[in-house]
This record gives C-alpha cells, structure tokens and sequence, in this order.
C-alpha cells in the first residue's frame, strides 16, 4: 500500500460525502449577433455590488454567477442552472456567450468596466477594475471561465501524515501547480480566437480563416501567453511552501511600489487611474491558478483574513468554459476535479523551489499551446518526459481516490469520471480543445464567432426551455430588491471622502493585525 492509500483510508466515507464545492462562472453578453452587449447591467438582477449570486466580473457586459456552498455535485450543478435560468429571464434577446475567449470586442477604451455606484466601496470596486485596464488593457479582462472552490469538512482536521488545514492546503497547492498542466489537456477548451482579441498584439496565431486564429494542438489558449497572464506578474516569485512566506510575497507585492505602474499615477484631476501604484493593487489581482482562501468578515483585507484565521478551501482558477455545456461545466467534470483535489492532498509534496516554479511555467505554457501535439515532453525533476506517460502515471494514482469516492456515495460516477480521463488520453481528438477546434473547421467556415455563436444560441434556448420553479423565481425576485435596497442603504450611510476611504482600505498595517517579523 503506498502513501497515498495509506492516508486515504484515515478519511471516512463520511468525510468524502461532505466535500464543500461552490463554483464561480463568468460569461460575457452579447448580442444575436455575436457582438459585445454594451447594455447596463440589468436592473431586474437586482444589484451587482450586493447581490450574493449575480454579480459582474472586470466589465459591465461581463456576468459572475456564484453558487453557494454544496456537498453534493446535482445540487450545485441544479443551482448554477436555476441561475442561469433567472438570468436569462432578464436579458431580453442578448445572451451568455458560451466560450472563455471573447466575442467580438470594440475598441479596448469602448468596453464597459463594472459600475456599482457611488458609495465608497462601490468607487473602489470601478477604481480597481480602471486600474486593470490602465495596467493590462480591457481585452484581457474579457475572457471568462470557471473557479471551482474546495475544501474538506472541518472535523476531517487534522489529518495524520498531513497536518492541519494550513499544512495540507499548501501541499495540495503545490502539486496541484506541478500537475495543472493535466487540466489544460483534459479541460482546455480554448484553441482559437476571435481576430478582435488579438489586434494590435504580437502573438505566435496562426490564421485559420478571415477573422480567426488558431495554434493546431493548443488546449487552452485563456492559459498560455496570450491569456489571463501578467508579465510584471511573472516576476513575483511566490513561494506556496507554508502561509507565512506565502503572506510575506503577498504583502510586498501589495505594499511595495512598482515603477511602471508609478508611472500611471494614481489620479488625474479629480479622476482615479488605479487604486496604488504597487505590483498588485489589491489580493485579487494576483493571478495564480489557485488561490489559498478564507471568507472575509466586512471590510476585511483577504490577506489579513488568512494570516489571522488559516485557510478555508482552495480556489481553482484555470479551468475553461465548457463550450459543448449550457451552463458551463459538467458533473463528469467536477467529480474528476475533486478527485484530481485529492490526489493533490494526498500526495507527498517537497517544498518548492525557484527553479522549479519557473519549470512549472514553461509545462504550463507548453500544455496551453501544444498539448496535442504528438510526443510533447515536459519537464519533471530536471529531467524531460513524454507527457502522455506523466499523465498516466497520475491518473492511475488517481484511481484508488475515484473508487473510495464511489464507495462513499455509492454507484460509479467517479470511476466513470476518471475512465473518461483516461480515454482522453488515448484519444487527444475526443478532448473538448480538439472538438471545438473540428467544428469551428468543419461546420463554421474556420469561423471561431460562428461556432461559439450558434453554440451559445442552442445553450440559451436550452435553458430557457427549462421550467424554473415558482418559488426559485420568487426567492431570487427577493434577492434583486433586497440587493437595491442594501446598496441604496451603504450609499446612505457613506460620509468618509473616497480619498480617506482608499488610504485607510490600502494601509499596510490592514494585512496583518500583528507585527511582521523580517527574516535578516
């Protein structure tokens, strides 16, 4: 029996039916036909600053949908689609663009950043995501996906052989990091671009028709080069080997200035270009993965949140839109990401090294635009080796995990999940990369716009077919005028100066409520 059982086996079946799993899906409007929508945000979803399901990510044209927190795969899966189905109510004849890469955009200075009104914390949200834009451009932000958040039940710590919640996390995270480059191949979902995304940017593309480009074997262009990437970023040598030194490269990050971005300022005139002039202006800017979280109390820095109080659950960022799934993402999927979670968990895990993050970048990058192609090899430990033998080495150690999950729950979901990873091993053409790829080719004229619109044309009528129960409608009816009400209520209550207002939100002393000790 080798570690990984062994340390299975002190998880109960109990434990493995209580995994928390909540997931958080963006989605661009657009309109019939395939443009950006530059509408509002739609009043009748209730208010984007304060509703707890329906909110908008970097743009105002750019939905976040949240799902609260589920033990069970069907009840989150049912909650996103009930979402999906109060969404599509409100949006007349636009509709939810289905892929992680965008449709087609306007001028980068035309597309809509996220309003939330005039309350202080409302300003700080706009002057964050005008930050972004001064910093990255507003195209970039425009690509969508799915973070899946996960955790184990609280009464499951600690576990032996892994320590508690801080311990264990970190060690997921960091093979996590070293095997993501698996989920791009069986994940990715995003080869092809539309011509709009790309103007004016040099990039590797190759044109596949008028208006698209395309890299032949690429599993997940939104993870590669052209991307959500920051190469001031790529600089940040974060280290995940425990909470302390993780919080110490956050905070310098947040606290420490950063000359081009000095450059930028922080007002003209009486207008806000971005909220600090530091590497990263807030936590949510640093662009992992996956992210070692906690639920922040109001008002609360997320950094302070987890050096005060440990971390909660694990935020997968990686993982694309499923373009062939009307919401996004499918049961098969999350039940192979938990397994994937917990092998992760289970897993040894040696502390990381700087040679080894930048060898985890390059896997990344060469899965992201390559994965398909016949005999691609990565890199392991300084040495080179084929990425198909890497990933079956990792989905049999997979499968003892799947089958306890299965035993747990009862019947073979997992299993099946799994088996179905294995096939898209065999089989590079059955992955959804490789899929959407064909029918852009084959059925669209080389067209990425055409095959993302009439898919996404097929997923909304799909769902607006479904039949939303009344009291659903009624509940989430409730939750737009509340959300109104409770921003009307902020707004009114605000009387600090904005200016006031950000210095205090940024002061370093807020990261952390006690002393930070240097190391000489």
């Amino acid at each position: 029996m080798n570690k990984i059982q062994e340390r299975l086996r002190t998880l109960s079946p109990a434990v493995l039916k209580d995994i928390r799993r909540g997931i958080e899906k963006e989605s661009l409007r657009v309109r019939p036909e395939g443009k950006l929508a530059m509408t509002p945000h739609p009043s009748a979803l209730g208010s984007a600053l304060t509703h707890p399901h329906i909110t908008t990510d970097f743009s105002e044209s750019q939905l976040e949908l949240i799902t609260g927190v589920h033990t069970g795969v069907e009840s989150c899966l049912e909650e996103l689609t009930q979402i999906h189905q109060v969404v599509y109510r409100a949006l007349g004849d636009e509709m939810m663009w289905c892929a992680s890469m965008p449709c087609g955009l306007p001028a980068d200075d035309a597309i809509p950043i996220g309003r939330y009104g005039n309350s202080n914390v409302g300003r700080m949200k706009t002057v964050y995501r005008t930050g972004l834009s001064h910093r990255y451009g507003r195209r970039m932000q425009m690509i969508s996906g799915i973070h899946y958040n996960f955790s184990l039940p609280h009464i499951v710590w600690p576990i032996p052989g892994l320590g508690d919640p801080n311990e264990a996390y970190f060690a997921l995270i960091r093979n996590f990091r070293r095997n993501a480059w698996l989920l791009f191949y069986l994940f990715g979902a995003s080869p092809a671009v539309c011509a709009s995304f790309v103007e004016g940017r040099k990039h590797e593309l190759r044109e596949l028709a008028n208006g698209t480009y395309h890299l032949p074997h690429a599993t997940s262009l939104r993870m590669g080069r052209l991307g959500y990437q920051s190469d001031a970023q790529s600089a940040l040598a974060v280290s995940y080997n425990n909470l302390e030194n993780y919080g110490a490269s956050l905070f310098d990050a947040l606290t420490q200035p950063y000359p081009p971005y000095e450059a930028i300022g922080i007002r003209d005139g009486d207008d806000y270009r971005q909220l600090a002039t530091s590497l990263l202006q807030i936590e949510n800017e640093f662009y992992g993965k996956i992210r070692a979280k906690r639920v922040i109390r109001p008002g609360e820095r997320p950094l302070h949140a987890l050096r005060e109080r440990g971390v909660e659950y694990v935020e997968v960022r990686l993982m694309d839109l499923d373009p062939f799934c009307a919401i996004g993402i499918g049961a098969a999927t999350i039940r192979l990401l938990d397994v994937f979670l917990l092998h992760c968990l289970l897993e040894d895990s040696p502390a990381d090294t700087p040679e080894e993050i930048a060898a985890i970048g390059r896997n990344q990058n060469r899965v992201a635009a390559r994965g398909r192609e016949p005999g691609l090899r990565l890199e392991r430990r300084g040495q080179e080796v084929d990425l198909f033998e890497w990933s079956q080495e990792l989905l049999a150690a997979c499968a003892p995990i799947a089958a306890a999950l299965d035993a747990a729950h009862g019947g073979n979901a997992y299993g099946n999940a799994l088996a179905g990873a294995v096939a898209a091993l065999d089989d590079p053409d059955s992955t959804p990369s490789a899929r959407a790829l064909r029918e852009v080719q084959e059925r669209h004229g080389g067209s990425y716009i055409r095959f993302t619109l009439a898919q996404s044309l097929r997923h909304a009528a799909d769902i607006r077919r479904l039949r939303l129960p009344a009291e659903v409608e009624d509940r989430f009816a409730r939750s737009a005028q509340e959300s109104l009400e409770e921003q009307r209520q902020i707004e009114a209550a605000d009387t600090m100066p904005f200016e006031i207002y950000r210095q205090r939100y940024l002061a370093p002393e807020r990261l952390n409520a006690t002393p930070i000790r240097r190391k000489s």
